[in-house]
């Protein structure tokens, strides 16, 4: 066993991090599919999570990472008020080289194998036409087109939550939910960056944006000559006058470098495990810096993949969504009221729901 191996199982079974009930790992030589699939907590329903599909350095992070996103979906799904657990599923690889019909159905067929205890849906890498495919194999999956029964496309209301949540950020902060004249940046314009992007503009927001991808960035900055564009997140936080920071890409965005030297006095954004590591939140008290948990405002998406299990109604998730304002501002309340970070205060109350149900 390496090193590497021991740390892994070391969070799984005796750290604060773990205590997932199953962690399966799978394998198609033919396709060349390398999978993990988590589930944290079935404790209050099957557990729900998508599928991210990324080029992980080592089966280590991948495994790494599929514990801990798959623990924060018990929390999001919780905090959404869903009859639902958390799970989550990684496929290693990059999926511009190896995605294939053949590898997403050998996966659809492992999901199915767990019977009904993990539904999956879309995540970074994933897409509405590779749940499709996944589909084929395994009746558990959500997040697929209109024109085969799903509800397609969950960013849209991921972005739309997130916006929720930083309303809810302007109202704790500043007495007054619009975003209009402030300052927002948002790190990661893909597919809930953009969608949020549109929300901020049409509240009168000033946008700042960053991506890896320039075609990205392009595809906003044409449409909206008034957002401004800069080199990279480092840039974006470090930007004088920045009200609100939205990271909507990969996690960790919340980090010993990132902290200090951010300018914002808000973090709202779309992004899973935002926070690096415990103490971060702490950081980010100390310096006045309010932060809105990221599995509270960014489940708008889990909503819209739960209810297509129920028959997609737009109009439903959206209310359900919007019901993130109030969450949010709970939160903050709670925070306040003992004396602890926001994170701190959204853990306490999706424990006590998942003990409940226990």
């Amino acid at each position: 066993m390496t090193d590497a191996d021991n740390g892994v199982l070391h969070t799984l079974f005796h750290s604060d991090q773990g205590g997932h009930e199953q962690v399966v790992l799978c394998q198609d030589r033919a396709s060349g599919l390398k999978a993990v699939i988590a589930l944290h907590s079935t404790a209050l329903g099957p557990a729900l999570g998508g599928t991210r599909f990324y080029p992980y350095a080592s089966e280590e992070e991948a495994v790494a990472d599929a514990l801990n996103l798959a623990r924060g979906m018990s929390y999001k799904n919780a905090m959404a008020g869903l009859d639902h657990g958390g799970g989550k599923a990684v496929i290693i690889g990059d999926p511009e080289q190896i995605k294939s019909e053949a590898l997403l159905l050998a996966y659809g067929r492992f999901v199915a194998s767990l019977g009904g205890r993990y539904v999956t849906a879309c995540d970074v890498g994933t897409y509405v036409r590779d749940m499709d495919v996944v589909a084929r194999e395994c009746r558990w999956t959500t997040g697929r087109s209109p024109e085969n029964g799903g509800a397609g496309d969950s960013s849209v209301l991921t972005a739309f939550g997130v916006f929720q949540g930083m309303r809810a950020s302007a109202q704790h902060l500043w007495g007054d939910p619009t975003l209009r004249g402030r300052k927002v940046g948002v790190a990661g314009v893909g597919k809930v960056g953009h969608h949020l992007v549109e929300h901020l503009l049409e509240d009168g927001a000033e946008v700042v944006i960053t991506d890896v991808r320039e075609e990205s960035v392009n595809r906003i900055t044409h449409k909206h000559p008034s957002v401004t564009a800069v080199a990279d997140t480092d840039a974006l936080i470090r930007t004088e006058g920045l009200d609100i920071y939205a990271p909507c890409a990969l996690g960790g965005a919340l980090n010993d470098d990132s902290v200090p030297v951010l300018t914002a006095k808000v973090v709202c954004g779309a992004a899973n495990n935002q926070l690096a590591h415990p103490g971060i939140e702490k950081d980010l008290a100390d310096r006045s810096i309010l932060y809105a948990p990221d599995y509270v405002v960014n489940a708008g998406g889990v909503i819209q993949v739960a209810d297509e299990l129920h028959g997609f109604d737009f109009d439903r998730c959206k209310k359900k969504a919007t019901k993130i304002f109030d969450t949010t501002l709970a939160i903050f309340a709670r925070a306040k009221n003992d004396g602890i970070p926001p994170a701190a205060a959204a853990d306490r109350i999706a424990e006590q729901r998942m003990a409940d149900a226990r």
